[in-house]
């Protein structure tokens, strides 16, 4: 079903939107929460959050891509509950082990956590990826926005491990150049 249709379906207040949102998106908002916390039943949890957070969401919002509204609401649930599940000690791991790596980027810890999704949407990162080729792209993407491990990437791309985190480094480098001769950090 389109998104449009979906959206109207919402707007309707019928509830079935759930279940075509779920039928549509679902795969899609589990890879993401899972990739982040390693574990389906917080992602079911994180899922099951994003999902009545749209309904309650739609109205007054009417997104133009459904897809991305989800995913985001999908992975704001699934940051969350990563630091939480960090902070009291129980697990974390990958969200923690990005954010470290991205700090070298951007000025500190706190600041890290707290801009992160602001700098992501800026024209100035949305530019620097755009200017990459797609391989590099989508592996700085893969890892900094789906959270996915160097091991993973390395099998999905064909790479070595240590290539990958070489390949990130210098990106990491670039961006950091390019976010100071912008003044963004």
């Amino acid at each position: 079903m389109e998104d449009k249709k979906i959206i109207e379906m919402f707007f309707e207040r019928s509830e079935e939107a759930i279940a075509f949102l779920s039928e549509k998106y679902g795969a899609y908002c589990r890879s993401i929460a899972k990739n982040i916390l390693q574990s389906e039943e917080d992602a079911e949890e994180c899922i099951n959050d994003a999902f009545l957070t749209v309904w309650n969401s739609i109205p007054p919002q009417k997104p133009e891509k459904l897809g991305i509204y989800v995913g985001k609401i999908t992975r704001n649930f699934a940051l969350n509950k990563a630091k939480y599940n960090a902070a009291e000690k129980r697990g974390g791991g990958k969200y923690e082990e990005a954010l470290s790596e991205l700090e070298e980027c951007i000025a500190s810890k706190d600041e890290t956590e707290n801009c992160i999704d602001k700098i992501v949407f800026k024209e100035t990162v949305e530019a620097f990826l755009l200017n990459q080729p797609e391989e590099k792209r989508n592996i700085f993407i893969r890892r900094y926005w789906y959270l996915q491990s160097v091991s993973e990437l390395s099998a999905a791309f064909g790479f070595s491990e240590s290539k990958i985190k070489s390949l990130l480094m210098r990106m990491r480098t670039e961006l950091r150049k390019k976010l100071e001769k912008e003044d963004l950090i």
